[in-house]
Order: structure tokens, then C-alpha cells, then sequence
């Protein structure tokens, strides 16, 4: 009888600590969801009355007067993010490569992925600073072509970290499969890693572009600003976040509508886009 009691006294202790690390959870979860709904319900309720199609095909009126759209900053944004990422991505999946097929075990490599692990943690403006020594400065002028350099920096250990996390996920037994058939190690890593790990190597990339698509201060010391519409990357470019936080910190009034606009579709495109592409890796459609 006293073993049963015992027994009893320690389910309904955990059962309690239980409820509460699930009501604290629950309640902390909560919490963040409530401000995450609050940002995005201000940044759409400011931000929606001022959409039109003039913001998308205007260029900017003249400062001091009304009117005018963003299309400079909508392509210029383009073009620099679709350059970083077609740098990015690449690089990333090849250095996740490296160090899950070819340095698993060397302490070398070891050494690279714990760097790796840092630069993912450095704040974006130093990487920017970095690429205004390397690119900027010698030139003399800003460059789109340097923020695309800069995005692509931040996106190269993200992807890295993911590639490499999720090759290693993948059974040895299917590699020694392959090499057992006669494959090349190349072609192990093609047909058989790759395609094992494919969804969280996707996922990996999407989290790259969400991270530089909403950057500013990289692109402040490297392709900085341009009042007009330009597609040449060897030019001060404009993008939409440094835009907005020019439109923000100016004295006008129909700037800062057109700086909430921005940030309504900035957010939500971003938003959309990381939905959709989850939901295409879940299903499967790959």
C-alpha cells in the first residue's frame, strides 16, 4: 500500500509540473504571437491606405512635393537581392557540401564550421563595413553590385549551417549503398545525399532570402541610395529598405505614407513568400 500511495503522490506531481510548463509555455507562446499580430495589424493599417498603382510605376516627385511612387526602390531591391541570392545560394549549398561530405571528420574543417556558426550571429552592418573596405572604397562610388556582395555574405553561412546539419541527417547506409554499386563520390552526393536532404536544404535557402531581403544597414555603406531608376549594378542603386528608412527619418508627411506602404509590402511579400515556399516543401513538390 505504501509503494502504491508513493506512486500515486509522484504521477500527481508530475502531472502538476507538467501543467504548468505547458501553461507557461502556452502563455509565452501566446505572448509573442499577440506582438507579432499587433506589428503586423499597424504596419496594414497605416500602410494600406496608401497603396496604389502609382507607388509601383512612378518614380519620385521632387522632394517638398506630393505625389510620385517607389519603382526606383521596388527594382532596384530586385536586382540586388535576386544578385545576392544567385551569389548566395550556390556558395552556401557548397560549403554545407564541404563540410558534411567532405571534412566531417577533419578538425580543420571542424574549425571552419564553428566560425561558420559565429558569422551567422554577426550583425549585419559589420559585413557591411567589410564590403565598403573591400569594394566601395577603392572604387570611389557606391554599387549595387556591392550590396548584392554583402546580402550574399549574410546568406552564405545560413544556408551553409542547414546544408551541412542536414546531409548529416542523412543514413551512411545509403552512401555505402551507392559505393557499393560503383558510384563516384560525386555522383553519391548528387543522387543520393542531395536528394535525401533536398526539402531541409530548401529550407535552409528560404531562411537565407528572408534573412537579407529585409536588410538596411549593409546596404548603407555599399549600394546606399539613387533618386532615380537605374538597372546598372556598377551604379549607387536604390533598394526599398534603405528608402524606407530614409522616407521614415524625413520631414514629410506623404513620405512617411509612402514609407508605411513599403513596409506593408515588404513584410507581407516576405511573409507570403516564406509561406508558400513551406508549404511547397511539405507537400513535396520538389
Amino acid at each position: 500500500m505504501g509503494s502504491e500511495e508513493h506512486l500515486k503522490r509522484v504521477v500527481r506531481r508530475r502531472r502538476l509540473v507538467n501543467f504548468l510548463m505547458l501553461s507557461i509555455a502556452t502563455l509565452t507562446a501566446l505572448y509573442g504571437i499577440i506582438w507579432l499580430f499587433w506589428i503586423l495589424a499597424d504596419v496594414f493599417i497605416n500602410g494600406f491606405r496608401f497603396i496604389s498603382v502609382e507607388l509601383f510605376l512612378s518614380d519620385p516627385a521632387p522632394p517638398g512635393v506630393e505625389g510620385g511612387g517607389l519603382r526606383h526602390a521596388f527594382v532596384g531591391h530586385l536586382i540586388i537581392t535576386s544578385l545576392g541570392t544567385l551569389m548566395g545560394v550556390p556558395l552556401g549549398i557548397g560549403a554545407g557540401i564541404f563540410f558534411a561530405e567532405y571534412g566531417r571528420y577533419s578538425k580543420f574543417v571542424g574549425y571552419l564550421r564553428s566560425i561558420t556558426d559565429v558569422i551567422v550571429s554577426f550583425p549585419s552592418i559589420i559585413i557591411g563595413t567589410l564590403v565598403y573596405a573591400i569594394m566601395v572604397k577603392p572604387v570611389g562610388h557606391f554599387m549595387g553590385i556591392s550590396g548584392s556582395v554583402a546580402l550574399a555574405l549574410l546568406m552564405v553561412p545560413v544556408i551553409a549551417i542547414t546544408t551541412d546539419e542536414m546531409l548529416k541527417l542523412v543514413p551512411n547506409s545509403l552512401r555505402e549503398a551507392a559505393y557499393a554499386l560503383g558510384a563516384y563520390r560525386w555522383q553519391v552526393i548528387k543522387d543520393v545525399s542531395l536528394k535525401a536532404a533536398k526539402r531541409g536544404i530548401l529550407t535552409g535557402v528560404i531562411l537565407g532570402i528572408a534573412r537579407i531581403s529585409g536588410e538596411t544597414a549593409p546596404l548603407l555603406f555599399t549600394s546606399f541610395n539613387n533618386s532615380f531608376l537605374t538597372f546598372d549594378p556598377t551604379q549607387p542603386m536604390a533598394s526599398l529598405t534603405v528608402t524606407l528608412f530614409q522616407y521614415a527619418m524625413g520631414p514629410y508627411d506623404y513620405w512617411h505614407g509612402q514609407a508605411w506602404a513599403a513596409s506593408l509590402i515588404l513584410t507581407f511579400g516576405t511573409l507570403v513568400f516564406f509561406i508558400l515556399s513551406k508549404a511547397v516543401v511539405h507537400r513535396g513538390r520538389l
